[in-house]
């Protein structure tokens, strides 16, 4: 009988802005193991300290022979191969594959959360296209949205993550909300130096800033949510805004990519009201008579990125 310590796997890892997840898959797809830990906020070196430990006992359990595929929030640089883009301020800048590596002893390799996300659905999506409405006899085009401590898009193609000339494809967070001078203003700060970006508005931290301006109380996210179906007039009021802006924004990603379907991922794809309400409303900021694009929860779960990221090395590896 085979051991287990004789079973090849594949890790994956997403690195988020508040909490780091770790899994472990056969090659069938299987998960194996899996377990999630604060992220260190503000500490670089702790951060690699808090990776290395999580891949050791997982050497500890399976073995050593594995793949590691790790999404972040960001990218790395063509120009300079450091980290940019990150709304983890502090891995900006950095050489995280580099470093992850001389810390693990083995190479690794990072691609951005989202199109780490959007592969992993898309791969969900192959698997059961039946289930999907619309006249798709298979699906080729997806958008993947990240909706959590920041704001994130990964776009698949026939069943490859578009990185795009400069490596930002996807990065919906950061164009200007639309129509935002209808509700929006002053336009909050960003953390890229601008401001008004999309991700202020509809990340978990800013929907729970909104609150807190609101009723001086602090909830999550989905919290806010929840006492929204209860009939909490602020939180109702909170997540009505939210809607609004959800719509408008995915409305200018259907004019430009036209996928035909958006699968939401993060903390507040959680938020069940959200599709029902947004395909209600998007159809109005979209440059066609109807659309057709579905608007779906994520397949395996708030975190599917990881899975995505263990999967960015080859079979054959």
């Amino acid at each position: 009988m085979t051991k287990i310590h004789d079973i090849s796997f594949r890790l994956g890892i997403d690195l988020g802005g508040t909490k780091t997840e770790i899994a472990a898959f056969d090659f069938s797809g299987i998960e194996i193991y899996r377990k999630r830990v604060l992220t260190p906020q503000h500490d670089y070196d702790a951060n690699i300290r808090s990776i290395r430990d999580l891949v050791i006992e997982i050497e500890q359990k399976f073995g050593k022979n594995y793949t590691i595929g790790i999404g972040i929030p960001g990218c790395i640089s063509q120009k300079t191969g450091l980290i940019k883009g990150a709304n983890s301020t502090w891995l900006i800048g950095k050489a995280l594959d580099k470093d992850l590596a001389n810390a693990i002893g083995k190479p690794v390799r990072l691609a951005n959360d989202a199109n780490c996300f959007a592969l992993s659905e898309m791969m969900a999506l192959t698997e059961r296209v039946d289930e999907i409405e619309g006249p798709y006899e298979d699906i080729q085009s997806v958008f993947g949205v990240i909706l959590g401590t920041g704001v994130g898009g990964g776009l698949v193609l026939n069943g490859q993550a578009i990185h795009g000339a400069n490596g930002i494809a996807g990065e919906w967070g950061h164009n200007p909300l639309p129509e935002r001078e209808i509700d929006s203003l002053p336009a909050p700060d960003c953390y890229c130096g601008r401001s008004g970006c999309i991700e202020t508005y509809l990340s978990g931290p800013a929907v729970t800033q909104q609150y807190k301006n609101l009723t001086g109380k602090t909830a999550q996210a989905t919290e806010i949510a929840d006492l929204a179906d209860q009939g909490d007039v602020p939180a109702l009021k909170i997540i009505t805004l939210y809607e609004t802006r959800l719509a408008r924004a995915l409305g200018s990603i259907i004019n430009v990519y036209d996928p035909q379907v958006i699968v939401l991922g993060g903390g507040l794809s959680k938020i069940n009201r959200l599709y029902r309400t947004i395909p209600e409303q998007w159809g109005q900021y979209v440059f066609s008579d109807f659309v057709e694009t579905q608007l779906l929860p994520p397949h395996h779960g708030d975190s599917s990125g990881i899975r995505g990221a263990a999967w960015l090395w080859p079979q054959n590896t």
